[in-house]
């Protein structure tokens, strides 16, 4: 979530003062000297009498208190500036910030280029990447840290859970099997599935329900829509099967429907596709481009139905509660009983089992479009789903196809991405918690637990202040809000369970991965966690299950939970630095902090209350106060274009709100903390104030993800 667009809304207004009125108003005997931010100390020329009693003893009464006064305030502009800190750390950091600003440009006309310009001077865009940033710096290092983790296979591990994630990250590596066996794996898998009419003979006949199962309850495919396990959003204490639309071949549904504007990127997918039709056995071009052209056009009606992610985030409005026996009225194309008791087995279910549906309209819709469709499209489109899942995990000739594609998608250079990067992403993806095991022992110092907490606490009690300004909202609202930002509960470096050996391998006992062999690998891990989703079911939500793995550099809100999660990878520097100044980790991490505590209040956010349910319990009054508020919000950032591209802002409200809550919860918090400890030392040579520094800190961390 937080690698977004992130733009500090009116910025100027709030930064002149900052950054270029601030010289202005110095206290008595601080001046700024020159444009390279140097400062000179300015000694008033005042001559004391060596003998002033006489003088004293001769003012009144009033004329003493005036003067006390004056003494008190010229003890006070007349203070020297605070200490510069000439430590190793601060020197270091200095470096760094030095390199990342521009400061040949002023801050007030284009705050991005002051403080970033050095960085995107210095770091051109990698190749094969379409955006460049702190996080993916960090990510590279964490890489770095699990490599040798995973490779490591003499040191000591502590639980077999460590060990199969050493396996499983061996056969990925293992690229001379995985170069002799080609395509021979998924095609044996399309076989089995019954055929896939581009490759061979497709078995035909009625089986649509029967293939639907099986690629969604094996290989966690969402063909048409998707179904899983989690809280009731009306019920936070229970678990419940929940069904909403799916995903797409492309990124948006606006690559299918603006077909002229994206002429260039429907056709690379279509050659992409005919490629790895190519590959998995097919033997005319102009058949397969045919029949993979058939599959676009009914991704493209796909898409037709598919509901916009803006009108799909009021999740009281899309939120629709029935029974599994409901659903055949609702889409009658799918054997809804034989479907779900095969996904969710071996739990037993009737129908009466509770549903949540979050796309009525869209599975209406949908089961339509199924009906209307020849049987052999359907299964088609089906088994190109999985095809495009599973492709990555043969050999060189299909990361070839994708990278082409990538090219054409993103322009992106071609680059040839390192196989043991790829494999460590797999590897975290799949068993990150037995791998995240392995990285927390290694790199998470315990007392940095501490420190987040109490960076936690200071933020929550800003952002809680900043609710007694907010004119717009009602008193009993206000509690309401206090309440539940005291009571969101804090998940910091990882669940507590990978720590303890038999408890981590618990979980992953009931699978096991070779050495050897990398897509059965993968395959079995698929029906392993389909079978952990079904074990779900029956009960209650888990505080330790993340959705987050330990080694990434993020963090996230969970509305039902009602608690933010900061996972050890990104509690680092640069986020976060223990002997950095307070400026710099309240502009890095606290901005983060910041960020997902807001989040509980987004348009989103704000639906659920303390305990996690989803409810009103906002009064309409201040509902309508919200929705006016964050209106203009959605109009200043739908001005805004990246790449030439506008920015939808309905789309991007509920970050665009964190983005500018967390970043005013976070300095809010760092005057707290001023107020409460005094002024910190500063950095030497960038003549910056503390205060200067939280902006440049937030910006040189975040904000040049934007541009990418």
């Amino acid at each position: 979530r937080l690698e977004r667009a992130h733009s500090l809304s009116g910025g100027c207004s709030v930064l002149r003062g900052l950054l270029r009125g601030r010289m202005a108003d110095a206290p008595v005997g601080f001046s700024p000297r020159g444009a390279d931010g140097e400062t000179a100390l300015l000694f008033p020329q005042v001559n004391f009498s060596r003998s002033s009693t006489g003088c004293w003893a001769q003012r009144t009464r009033p004329e003493k208190q005036l003067m006390a006064v004056v003494a008190v305030l010229a003890a006070v502009l007349g203070a020297w500036p605070p200490a510069v800190c000439l430590s190793e750390a601060c020197i270091s950091v200095t470096s760094s910030i030095l390199s990342s600003l521009d400061r040949t440009v002023n801050p007030c006309e284009d705050f991005f280029s002051y403080a970033c310009g050095g960085w995107v001077k210095a770091n051109p865009l990698p190749d094969g990447h379409s955006r460049w940033g702190t996080f993916n710096n960090l990510w590279e290092h964490n890489q770095a840290v699990m490599k040798h983790l995973l490779e490591n296979t003499t040191a000591n591990v502590s639980s077999e859970a460590e060990r199969k994630a050493q396996r499983y990250y061996q056969a990925c590596m293992n690229e001379s099997k995985i170069e002799e066996l080609r395509a021979a794996p998924l095609m044996e898998l399309i076989a089995k599935l019954g055929g896939w009419n581009i490759t061979g003979p497709w078995a035909g006949g009625d089986n649509f329900n029967a293939t639907l199962r099986e690629v969604t309850a094996h290989y966690r495919i969402s063909p048409f829509f998707s179904v899983y396990v989690s809280a009731d959003s009306k019920n936070s204490n229970s678990n419940v099967i929940q069904v909403d639309q799916s995903g797409l071949g492309l990124p948006s549904r606006d690559y299918y429907l603006n077909k002229t504007e994206n002429e260039k990127v429907l056709t690379g997918y279509l050659n992409y596709m005919v490629q790895l039709g190519m590959f998995l056995g097919g033997t005319d071009e102009d058949s397969t481009r045919q029949q993979m052209q058939q599959i676009l056009e009914f991704e493209t009606a796909l898409a037709n139905i598919t509901i916009p992610q803006e009108k799909h985030r009021d999740e009281e409005v899309i939120y629709h509660k029935m029974t599994a026996g409901e659903l055949k009225d609702l889409a009658p194309a799918v054997d809804w009983m034989p479907f779900l008791s095969t996904v969710f087995y071996p739990v037993e279910l009737n129908e009466s089992e509770p549903v949540v549906v979050y796309a009525k309209e869209y599975l209406e819709q949908v089961s339509d479009l199924i009906l209307a469709t020849d049987k052999c499209l359907l299964n088609n489109y089906m088994i190109w789903n999985l095809v495009r899942k599973t492709s990555p995990f043969l050999d060189q000739r299909f990361q070839d196809a994708e990278e082409k594609f990538m090219e054409v998608m993103y322009g992106t250079k071609k680059t040839c991405l390192p196989r043991w990067k790829f494999c460590i992403s797999d590897t975290d993806n799949n068993l990150g918690f037995a791998l995240g095991a392995m990285f927390v022992k290694a790199t998470f110092a315990e007392d940095s637990k501490q420190v987040a907490e109490e960076m936690i606490a200071e933020i929550k009690t800003a952002f809680e202040e900043s609710l007694e300004t907010l004119q717009w909202m009602d008193e009993e609202t206000r509690r309401s809000a206090k309440e539940k930002a005291d009571a969101i509960y804090n998940m910091i470096g990882y669940p507590k369970f990978i720590l303890d050996p038999k408890e981590l391998d618990k979980v992953f006992n009931d699978y096991d991965a070779v050495s050897d062999l990398y897509f059965e690998n993968v395959m079995q891990f698929y029906n392993f966690s389909a079978r952990v989703t079904a074990d779900q079911l029956r009960k209650p939500p888990n505080r330790d299950q993340w959705s987050m793995t330990p080694p990434t550099v993020n963090a996230y809100y969970s509305p039902t939970k009602n608690e933010i999660v900061f996972p050890a990878g990104i509690l680092q520097a640069p986020f976060y630095t223990r002997a950095s100044p307070k400026s710099l980790n309240f502009g890095g991490i606290g901005v983060v902090v910041g960020h997902e505590l807001t989040h509980a209040f987004d348009d989103q956010g704000r639906e659920y209350d303390k305990d996690g349910n989803l409810r009103p319990w906002w009064k309409n009054s201040s509902v309508e106060a919200f929705k006016r508020q964050t209106a203009c919000m959605v109009e200043q950032y739908s001005n805004y274009t990246i790449n030439g591209e506008a920015v939808n802002g309905k789309h991007t409200l509920g970050e665009n709100i964190a983005d500018n809550g967390g970043l005013k919860a976070a300095y809010r918090a760092y005057q707290n903390w001023l107020k409460k400890n005094g002024e910190e030392e500063t950095l030497p040579t960038l003549g910056l104030t503390n205060h200067q520094l939280f902006f440049v800190g937030f910006a040189k961390e975040l904000v040049y993800l934007l541009f990418f």
